[in-house]
């Protein structure tokens, strides 16, 4: 009998604000019989594993009966631009006139508190509707987080307001709010609090903003990833060369590439020779020679002669198209950062409900009358208002973020920060990290020879491959070739100087009758030991010497590793090359731990292993075979001289391109990390000293006022001590 596979289905979701509406919709789908699903807030999506009998419908029900909305995504769907925040707009506009007023009685004139309340209202219960509905789901599910908090605080403060406006004495002409530092009784009457109300609506809204905008990106990598591809391609038919888009293509058809252009899917070579530069999908700095029957990847570049290749795979088959799903697979993966507020709010919040109201029960059993009991209870709530807390992490990520922008380093969001505190490994990919992902000549044996140099530069000046242009490269003076011939896979031959001039592996000498002298034998082994490429030539019946050319290590890189390693980090390199290159580059900058010849999907897999062994993994890379790795590790920082899918599968981006940003990065990420988790305790312990005045009904308004400005004050001026922030160097 014959099992039916279990069904994947990916949801949009829509409506989450904060990482427990994800933890409540995935405990909701899981609650279903026959589905296993995760439920990501980052990417806004879930991934659900279904028995056949159950449909995307019954899953949609599900979660609009948990208060949220469900979709199937539209692969198709053009990315529409980022829309402007109307709410926010309206509350900065509205909210500043309003805190100004109440924080500067020589500005307060006649009927300014009316002023006030006018430009308030707006910012309430426009600005703050997402608030307010996100808490009446959350009460409807029994749950309390940071905007059951904002709602109650906020609708508290503007209900109190209103109350002291038209039944107290609030309303009265020529009510001003002098700061006053004394603690007495009061009934309320005279106080308003609706600067605390649009302002705390103002910098929620500021906060939940910038998050959004960071989430935004999470779909660009794998926008950037399929746009490596090419977008059309040269199909052979009936012996003419047909020019087509690349969804044309069908497995089996012959297309044509010509050097320099990307080849346009997965194949097998027909007919030419060539080297294909698949560093960008491989990590392989040099080029690997192809010729009949060797096989291609789609959106590798062509860097020598004309192609002819026979499609294998297209589409949704090729390497590229997998890639991009290994990247959607890491980013779904990742642990959900639950935010600090949340985690506190869910104590903090039904405690200070079940305060207030025990503050109300008691005031009235105890004959204190309803006006004295209903101000004490709504001074807890009020006074509970995290007013500091809406600037705790988004004026302590500004100034991080900030300075980080000028030393290079750009950091994604708040995620990427709780990650930095908990890596104690650092995994560096070699080519364009490590190394300068450029080949170039590194030494000439004999040493000094001046000829050698010459007449094999000038030789292969006339070659398109990369290791002759790097030899090219070291010499500026090169002389006329004739009877140029390119031997495919072993080097190069031509006439100059009088001489007949062979270039390349010792075999190509070897099978031209050239005598192979026991030094140069020995100094070719050496290069390639030492993870060179070795280039032999000669003339005349002899080979004259070695030009060993090598992608190398950039001079910054050994102080960078050791610094990393200072962070308390452990640093592995992982490469695509092979163990004699990597072991070789390893030795140079002091890495121990090497792990070679890995292809993208093993890179992954490196980096899962890791985790595995109770690792929390940094990745540092630049290349697009590099950008699954960085989405799968804890951690992902991208140099931003790579490739735009690494940048955006990263949590943080190295401007700079050299690898001490990485060391300056993570003590940032630390630094700024810090400063948040200070913040958020400070503004929390201001609201819990306080709660017992509330009570007590000992809470004067002014005082209130005045502890939450200073607290707004403190966490600012703490925020701004990141300023300071030096890089090593």
């Amino acid at each position: 009998m014959t099992s039916i596979a279990p069904q994947l289905i990916e949801l949009e979701i829509g409506g989450m604000t904060c990482a427990s509406c994800a933890s409540r919709i995935e405990k909701k789908l899981n609650r279903m019989d026959g589905v296993t699903a995760t439920v990501n807030y980052a990417t806004e999506k879930a991934v659900v594993t279904a028995e056949p009998a159950v449909t995307v419908a019954d899953l949609v029900a599900t979660v609009e009966k948990t208060g949220y909305t469900a979709k199937v995504p539209d692969k198709t769907q053009e990315v529409l631009p980022e829309p402007r925040d109307m709410r926010l707009a309206v509350a900065i506009v509205l909210s500043v006139p309003v805190i100004v007023l109440a924080m500067v009685p020589a500005w307060q004139f006649t009927y300014w508190q009316w002023l006030s309340l006018t430009l308030a209202a707006p910012v309430v219960v426009y600005g703050g509707w997402p608030f307010h509905r996100a808490a009446a789901v959350n009460l409807r599910h029994g749950a309390a987080t940071m905007d059951t908090l904002v709602s109650i605080g906020t609708l508290a403060a503007f209900g109190w307001s209103l109350w002291a406006l038209f039944f107290g004495t609030a309303g009265e002409p020529g009510m001003t709010h002098p700061f006053s530092l004394a603690i007495s009784r009061t009934d309320g009457a005279g106080a308003i609090y609706l600067e605390a109300a649009a302002g705390v609506t103002m910098f929620i809204l500021a906060g939940r903003y910038f998050e959004t905008r960071s989430k935004r990106r999470a779909g660009d990598a794998l926008r950037a990833l399929l746009e490596l591809g090419a977008k059309d391609v040269a199909v052979l038919r009936d012996g003419a060369e047909v020019r087509v888009p690349v969804e044309q293509l069908a497995p089996g058809d012959l297309f044509v590439v010509r050097p320099g252009e990307k080849i346009a899917t997965d194949g097998v070579v027909e007919d030419g020779s060539s080297a294909v530069d698949r560093s960008m999908l491989t990590g392989e700095s040099v080029p690997v020679e192809v010729g009949p029957g060797g096989e291609v990847t789609g959106g590798t570049v062509n860097a020598g002669g004309r192609l002819v290749v026979r499609a294998t795979r297209v589409g949704a088959d090729t390497q590229l198209a997998q890639m991009a799903r290994l990247v959607e697979q890491a980013q779904a993966g990742k642990a959900e950062v639950q935010r600090l507020a949340d985690r506190i709010s869910g104590v903090f919040v039904p405690i200070v409900i079940g305060l207030a109201v025990a503050t109300l029960g008691w005031w009235w059993g105890t004959g204190g009358g309803w006006t004295a009991a209903f101000t004490a209870a709504v001074a807890v709530l009020i006074i509970a208002c995290p007013c500091a807390l809406g600037l705790a992490t988004p004026t302590a990520l500004l100034v991080g973020t900030g300075r980080g922008a000028q030393l290079g380093i750009l950091i994604k969001g708040p995620e990427a920060l709780e990650s930095t505190r908990r890596v104690d490994t650092v995994v560096l990919d070699k080519t364009g990290t490590v190394t300068t992902g450029v080949m170039k000549l590194v030494s000439v044996f004999p040493d000094g020879d001046e000829e050698l140099l010459r007449l094999t530069a000038s030789l292969e000046a006339a070659s398109e491959h990369p290791i002759g242009q790097a030899i090219a490269a070291a010499s500026g003076d090169h002389l006329p070739v004739g009877d140029f011939t390119s031997f495919e896979g072993l080097g190069v031959r031509g006439k100059l100087a009088g001489h007949d001039v062979l270039a390349g592996r010792i075999a190509l000498l070897e099978r031209e009758g050239l005598e192979i002298p026991a030094e140069i034998a020995t100094a070719a082994a050496e290069a390639e030991r030492a993870g060179r490429t070795a280039v032999v030539a000669g003339w005349d019946g002899r080979a004259r010497g070695v030009l060993a050319v090598a992608d190398t290590v950039k001079p910054t890189s050994r102080a960078a590793v050791d610094g990393l390693r200072g962070l308390g980090l452990t640093p592995v390199l992982l490469t695509g090359d092979n163990e004699t290159v990597a072991r070789a580059v390893a030795a140079e900058v002091g890495i121990e731990r090497v792990i070679a010849g890995v292809l993208p999907a093993g890179k992954v897999a490196e980096v899962r292993r890791l985790q595995a062994d109770g690792r929390v993994v940094a990745m540092v890379g630049d290349g697009v075979n590099d950008a699954a790795a960085l989405a799968q590790a804890d951690l992902g920082l991208a140099m931003g001289t790579g490739t735009d899918v690494a940048i955006e599968a990263s949590d943080l981006t190295l401007v700079r391109g050299d690898l001490t940003a990485a060391v300056d990065a993570i003590r940032l990420s630390r630094s700024t990390l810090r400063i948040i988790r200070s913040n958020l305790f400070w503004a929390f312990a201001y609201n819990v000293a306080a709660l017992p005045l509330a009570a007590a009904g000992l809470l004067n308004p002014m005082i209130a006022g005045a502890a939450m400005a200073f607290s707004s004050v403190f966490v600012v001026a703490n925020s701004l001590r990141l300023r300071r922030f030096r890089p090593v160097g």
